[in-house]
């Protein structure tokens, strides 16, 4: 991918309410140093923070997502840089189809940095087999919280 220097690096932070009672690791504060390191030390364009705090991952009607959003359709945004895939989004149909179609399209790069996802290296079917892992993982979690809770 040729890089242009007018396009910006999207570093994409969210975190839900059921994500901070599992703990700082998905921290926005976490993330946002995370994502800034990797794109210095990758040196990456124009990096710039787009962040939803306290939003539901199968909510895409979210201001930071949004905002970004908009901006890969205007041709804006180069990458997209998330700290692990599950940031962006929990609807596997809906970032299925963003990433095959959506960024593919505009050229968009996308990179979901701890769990080593680079569409530059091409995007394969353990994406979909990590992402019914990880909402099994979360749906375990909520059952034994909410039998916890009873």
């Amino acid at each position: 991918m040729n890089r242009q220097p007018d396009r910006i690096t999207a570093l994409y932070c969210r975190l839900s309410r059921d994500d901070e009672l599992q703990g700082d690791s998905n921290s926005i504060v976490n993330q946002k140093e995370i994502l800034w390191r990797y794109a210095e030390e990758n040196r990456f364009p124009n990096p710039r923070f787009f962040v939803d705090d306290g939003y539901s991952g199968t909510n895409f009607d979210r201001p930071g997502y949004q905002e970004m959003m908009g901006l890969v359709e205007e041709g804006v945004v180069e990458a997209i840089i998330v700290k692990d895939h599950s940031r962006l989004g929990r609807n596997r149909l809906v970032i299925g189809q963003l990433l095959e179609e959506i960024l593919e399209e505009h050229n968009v790069r996308y990179i979901a940095v701890t769990d080593n996802i680079d569409s530059l290296k091409g995007l394969d079917d353990m994406v979909a087999v990590r992402d019914l892992f990880k909402n099994n993982r979360l749906l375990v979690w909520g059952m034994r919280r909410t039998h916890e809770m009873q």
